[in-house]
């Protein structure tokens, strides 16, 4: 049996909490995969998420950038590998799978949602699952066993302060 997890929230602190559950989920012997939607850049946790066997870590195979910003192509590209990230994370023997930044991509239509529902929500009683992202759909927090909202109180993007190389990413 698996339970279903969502860390949500306009605060930072979402990724690195699905993060924390993964080291811990692999300490304890479990396979767990960590699947990044909406990423394809370098990002430091990949360096250390790479050394350890327990983790199998999948994306795309480019960064695409900003939804806003994408061609119709590069939108058909980014649904198409979304798609078969889906079917490698539950077509695996898991104990545990992670799908970071699954809201927005699953939001902005970037992915098969008849899809992600059907293994979503036929998957979270065989194993854990946890999405993270902004604004999770309705149908997924219903169907939560936990819901964490982390909440942006303040941030020094506020004061101009732009992404840091090992701690935004």
């Amino acid at each position: 049996m698996g339970l279903l997890h969502i860390y949500c929230g306009d605060g930072k602190g979402k990724t690195t909490a699905s993060l924390g559950l993964a080291l811990r989920a692999a300490g304890a012997g479990m396979k767990v995969c960590f699947v990044q939607f909406m990423k394809g850049g370098d990002t430091a946790e990949l360096e250390t998420l790479n050394l350890i066997p327990d983790i199998t870590v999948k994306r795309c195979n480019r960064a695409y950038g900003f939804v806003k910003n994408m061609s119709d192509k590069d939108k058909e590209e980014i649904t198409v590998c979304h798609n078969g990230l889906l079917k490698y994370a539950f077509g695996g023997s898991f104990d545990l799978v992670i799908l970071d930044e699954f809201n927005s991509a699953y939001g902005c239509g970037l992915m098969n949602k008849e899809l992600a529902e059907k293994l979503i929500l036929d998957g979270k009683d065989k194993f854990e699952i946890a999405i993270t992202g902004r604004n999770p759909a309705e149908i997924f927090l219903e169907n939560a066993d936990y819901v964490s909202e982390i909440c942006c109180v303040k941030h020094p993007y506020e004061k101009g302060i732009t992404a840091r190389k090992g701690i935004e990413y």
